[in-house]
């Protein structure tokens, strides 16, 4: 999404910058948070502005509810690693005003876009499920300042986070010479799991999952701001496109054996109330495993993730990069179009798990044309 924004448009800096799997992956996942959404909206956990069907331990309920945390453990970490990836490159072709800048632009102009019209817009239509007027409310957001960064909370994330880079990058001075080194060492990356989690649970401790500061979930940035600092890290020594086979394989497997870990506990919770205290966060068994089990599922997903695609998609057909062109407004855009989807069958009887696939691949397929549209406008295509 916004994360790689940047790599896309670095075409102007040369073609060879341009990495095949790495945007078709970026496009694939962003399709994938759409599906999450739909999953929210039809009985699993998370906020979002129209939700049908509460969380309940239904069959659906518990399917939709193991798809979106298994999501939350990887994907926007993703994101966040990518982004790190592609931001000294970014420096380095237009200095320091200019990366500065392009990320004003590409992040910045975006996530007020959303804030002062997709958030009321979106929201105006999901109170329509109520029966509230669209035009009432939307006026009465704009006329009270009800404004959100909705899924743009990333955009306003990564300009942080830019800047905090931008500022180590001058205090250092020089720019790090090329590192040729090795890809990190199965220890070095053990290591970084469980500081990853540590800091996961110190955090949690003051700022449980589900707690906003400032629009942010703190809760989860011990895993952000690690995967964007490893991308800044290997930024130079094109670590991404060079992960090691054995590596790969050890961390897939792991992710794979971890991945029921933390719902068969929760079931066990359920059944003999063995692990007490809530997994968002605090002093308790939960809250620990929930933490160190996250990072743990998420290298060895993004480790497999980054392969696959860099062999299965090293040059794009026609679909997929028109795809991975649209994939950041299609980010922008999806809450809207979602729930107009969504909101659009409400009434028809259906299956949970058949109206999340629906709604879900509709809203796809309307996001990538609107974003299609869109796009032959020259000022949007600048932009993003």
């Amino acid at each position: 999404v916004a994360v790689v924004r940047p790599a896309l448009r670095s075409a102007k800096a040369g073609a060879k910058e341009r990495n095949g799997g790495i945007d078709a992956l970026r496009a694939a996942v962003t399709l994938l948070l759409v599906f999450h959404h739909s999953a929210i909206t039809y009985g699993a956990i998370g906020g979002w502005y129209y939700k049908e069907i509460a969380p309940s331990i239904s069959l659906s309920g518990v399917l939709l509810i193991l798809f979106c945390t298994v999501n939350q453990a990887w994907f926007m970490g993703l994101f966040f690693l990518l982004s790190g990836y592609f931001t000294p490159p970014a420096f380095d072709r237009h200095g320091a005003a200019g990366f500065v800048r392009e990320r004003v632009i590409r992040l910045g102009i975006p996530l007020l876009v959303y804030f002062l019209l997709l958030y009321p817009l979106t929201e105006a239509l999901a109170q329509t499920a109520k029966g509230r007027s669209f035009i009432s409310v939307f006026v009465y957001q704009w006329m009270h300042a009800r404004f959100e960064p909705g899924p743009l909370w990333f955009a306003e994330a990564l300009l942080i986070f830019a800047a905090v880079w931008l500022v180590w990058r001058l205090l250092r001075k020089s720019a790090p010479a090329a590192d040729r080194t090795l890809f990190p060492s199965n220890a070095a990356l053990l290591g970084a799991v469980l500081l990853t989690g540590l800091a996961a649970f110190l955090l949690r401790l003051v700022w449980p999952v589900g707690v906003n500061v400032g629009f942010l979930q703190l809760g989860y940035f011990a895993s952000y701001i690690a995967l964007f600092a490893a991308g800044c890290a290997a930024a130079s020594g094109k670590w991404l496109e060079r992960i090691p086979a054995p590596s790969k394989r050890l961390w897939l497997k792991v992710a794979w054996i971890a991945c029921p870990i933390l719902p068969l506990a929760g079931l066990v919770d359920l059944r003999f109330h063995v692990f007490p205290g809530p997994s968002e966060g605090g002093l308790n068994p939960q809250a620990v495993l929930y933490a160190f089990w996250e990072p743990f599922v998420a290298l060895g997903f993004i480790l497999g993730l980054l392969a696959f695609f860099q062999r299965r998609f090293a040059v794009l057909n026609r679909f997929w990069a028109s795809l991975a062109r649209r994939a950041f407004l299609i980010y922008i855009i999806h809450p809207p179009v979602l729930v107009g989807v969504a909101i659009a069958w409400r009434d028809v009887a259906a299956p949970a798990l058949l109206k999340f696939l629906l709604t879900g691949s509709v809203a796809c397929a309307l996001c990538y044309l609107v974003a299609g549209v869109l796009l032959r406008v020259p000022a949007i295509a600048r932009i993003v």
